[in-house]
């Protein structure tokens, strides 16, 4: 069984990975996006509270997106054969509250994995990308937030020894490769 968090900056490859590495492991991957959107489209109760906050252009509050993750994570599938967590935890509140949902649910995650990419090739990456909200300052400005919110949690999890950094400014498949031995140990 193989639980496993993914840490990293907007562009390092963290979706394209986890679902890369979630299919070798034949586990899920677990995207809080991908969960939003669904409880959203579904119209679930928690998909129906998701979507008054993002109408009013608001942030969806800690409490319900980690609501969200508690349903996924005790699936059937999830329970007994894993799971990858792509997006989540973002910040340290996020990082303890997760901590906290795992104990109640008997479930720990094994790794925590940071895909590191220096800022230039993140820049480039998603200048690459094309979409019309990628200009350079707005990117630059998403990658100043993530360093101010998630870099803590990276440390939280420096802290107990469940952080594993990989180098993201790799091809795919080196990357998926070292990843591929991170999980296996």
């Amino acid at each position: 069984m193989t639980r496993v968090i993914f840490l990293g900056p907007p562009g390092a490859g963290k979706g394209t990975q986890a679902k890369r590495l979630a299919q070798s492991c034949q586990i899920p991957h677990i995207s809080t996006g991908d969960l939003l959107r669904a409880a959203v489209a579904e119209k679930t109760e928690l998909g129906n509270q998701a979507k008054a906050y993002m109408d009013r252009g608001e942030l969806v509050p800690d409490s319900l997106l980690l609501d969200m993750v508690r349903v996924r994570l005790t699936q059937p599938d999830a329970e007994q054969a894993g799971w990858i967590l792509d997006g989540f935890p973002r910040n340290v509140t996020q990082a303890e509250f997760l901590d906290k949902l795992l104990a109640e649910i008997n479930q720990k995650s094994d790794v925590v994995v940071n895909l590191e990419v220096p800022d230039q090739a993140l820049v480039e990456r998603l200048l690459k990308r094309g979409r019309q909200d990628d200009t350079e300052e707005t990117i630059r400005r998403r990658l100043e937030v993530y360093r101010e919110q998630t870099a803590p949690a990276i440390a939280y999890y420096q802290h107990d020894d469940r952080l594993v950094s990989v180098n993201g400014d790799r091809s795919m498949d080196d990357v998926s490769a070292s990843l591929q031995q991170v999980v296996r140990g």
